[in-house]
């Protein structure tokens, strides 16, 4: 009874028009930036992150979700029509569902797609309706020595799932962390790493790093490694499956869906993982294991809900530990703090209207994805005739002026060059700016809450091994670095993960 009362308040919220429209707009950027390769929702909740700073803490926490969610959805379209995955986890659906373009059937495929992701991302938010309110409760109970404990794990198994070198993702960790210690300390006060920069004692703004490493150099990026795109489907026909494709297209949706739902809440590229994984079970276990790569159906509808399962059950350790599972997490954290709210356990009981008012429009936006995007696919498909020359300027121009509006700081526009500079030599290192977010983000609740333990504890350090909690908290956390280091483990890592290159 008391699910449903909190379900209630949640539409209630959801179904106010502001938000609705601000779901509609999320899910079309989404939709929009998934289609388009080399934008991706990070960047794009990066940039358009200031934009929401004027609106309600709920509206702007809805439209921010829907990018993000409308993005595993968008990213499935241009890797059928014209296998060019618009998100990395689409990047498997582009096997089978470009060759069912190829042989005339773009239409089933899409539909195994739109279905697929609809019924992934209402089992989902079911999922996360239902899991977030206990955990959330058990969450209440933990102190600094557990918090600081469950931190370290959380950046430690973002190491073990980031793409590329474990040694190179651990030194991103360790940069973040160190650029969120510039500024006044939290308890004496005292300035560290301002260089006598008077804008630097309030810290390093979320936003100028957000914009500048996953907005402006992923441009720079793209910029060098523009391709030519043409549209191989100039008419889709035929949107409803047959028969014997909704036949062969169940057993991928719920074993999707149940893969995607648990991996999801995994640190680093859960959603991406998913899908790669779904795909592989599908194949192992299928008894036309020929057809995969050939035109399977089931090589889209497994991947994809798996996809967008994993996108919805994200929001369980923000909502119910303030913990980010990826960068795109990470900046909904930056979206809560800067409303005012501290992300965790306590949004549940202090602000209940938001919290079950997110969860609500997820289904919402789910509906809306399936009703706008197939009649719109040939919007889409037209988007990737715009050269990027023409995006990238109006993309950064935009960027620009929300930054500058938070404050009216020209520094805030010069950090965003500086992070985004450097955020372009990482990447042309073969370093992955993601953990260095997650670190940026999550370093200063590291530090506040090993600092804490020291004061209640009085300096003991066996504390954090002497409480259970804490304890089997730190063991997973070792045991991830070791599995992250072995050589089976980081060569399945690397595989996973080479279509996102």
């Amino acid at each position: 009874m008391e699910l449903l009362d909190n379900l209630a308040l949640g539409l209630s919220t959801a179904l106010l028009v502001q938000n609705v429209l601000y779901c509609f707009v999320g899910v079309l950027l989404g939709t929009a930036v998934g289609v388009l390769p080399g934008i991706g929702p990070t960047a794009t909740v990066a940039m358009l992150l200031p934009i929401t700073f004027s609106f309600e803490p709920v509206t702007a926490l809805i439209m921010l979700a829907g990018i993000y969610y409308g993005a595993q959805y968008g990213g499935s379209t241009t890797a059928i029509l014209i296998n060019l995955p618009g998100e990395s986890s689409a990047a498997v659906t582009a096997l089978d569902g470009h060759e069912m373009a190829r042989q005339g059937r773009a239409g089933a495929a899409l539909a195994a797609a739109a279905i697929g992701s609809f019924i992934a991302g209402t089992v989902a938010t079911v999922v996360l309706a239902v899991a977030a309110p206990p955990l959330a409760r058990v969450a209440l109970k933990f102190g600094p020595v557990e918090y600081f404990s469950l931190v370290l794990l959380g950046l430690i198994v973002s190491i073990a799932l980031a793409r590329g070198s474990t040694l190179k993702a651990l030194a991103m960790i360790a940069l973040g962390v160190l650029f969120g210690t510039v500024g006044q300390d939290i308890y004496t006060g005292t300035p560290r790493f301002v260089f006598d920069q008077r804008e630097l004692y309030g810290g390093i703004d979320f936003v100028s790093v957000a914009v500048g490493m996953f907005g402006v150099a992923e441009i720079l990026r793209n910029l060098e490694n523009e391709q030519t795109r043409t549209a191989v489907v100039s008419k889709v026909k035929n949107l409803w499956p047959t028969r014997e494709d909704r036949r062969r297209m169940i057993g991928p949706i719920l074993r999707g869906t149940g893969l995607g739902a648990a991996l999801g809440v995994l640190p680093g590229g859960g959603h991406v993982l998913a899908s790669f994984t779904s795909y592989a079970v599908e194949k192992r276990i299928s008894k036309r294991q020929h057809e995969f790569g050939r035109g399977a159906i089931e090589g889209v509808a497994g991947p994809e809900s798996a996809n967008n399962a994993a996108a919805q059950t994200s929001f369980i350790p923000l909502l119910t530990l303030g913990l980010p599972a990826h960068p795109v997490m990470a900046l909904m954290v930056g979206a809560f703090i800067v409303h005012g709210i501290t992300p965790g356990p306590n949004v549940l009981t202090d602000e209940p209207a938001l919290f079950w008012g997110l969860i609500a429009s997820m289904w919402i936006g789910n509906v809306l994805l399936v009703l706008l995007n197939l009649p719109l696919i040939g919007l889409w498909v037209r988007m990737l005739r715009i050269p990027y020359q023409v995006l990238f300027p109006m993309i950064i121009l935009f960027a620009a002026i929300g930054t500058f509006s938070l404050d009216f700081n020209a520094y805030d526009v010069y950090a965003i060059v500086l992070f985004g500079i450097l955020g372009y030599i990482l990447i042309k290192c073969g370093c992955e700016p993601a953990p260095l977010l997650l670190g940026f983000v999550l370093g200063p609740l590291l530090e506040e809450n090993l600092r804490r333990a020291f004061i209640i504890h009085r300096g003991d350090t066996s504390v954090f091994l002497t409480r259970p909690i804490s304890a089997v908290l730190l063991a997973l956390a070792v045991a991830a670095l070791v599995l992250a280091v072995l050589p089976t483990i980081r060569r399945r890592r690397e595989t996973v993960f080479a279509e996102e290159e």
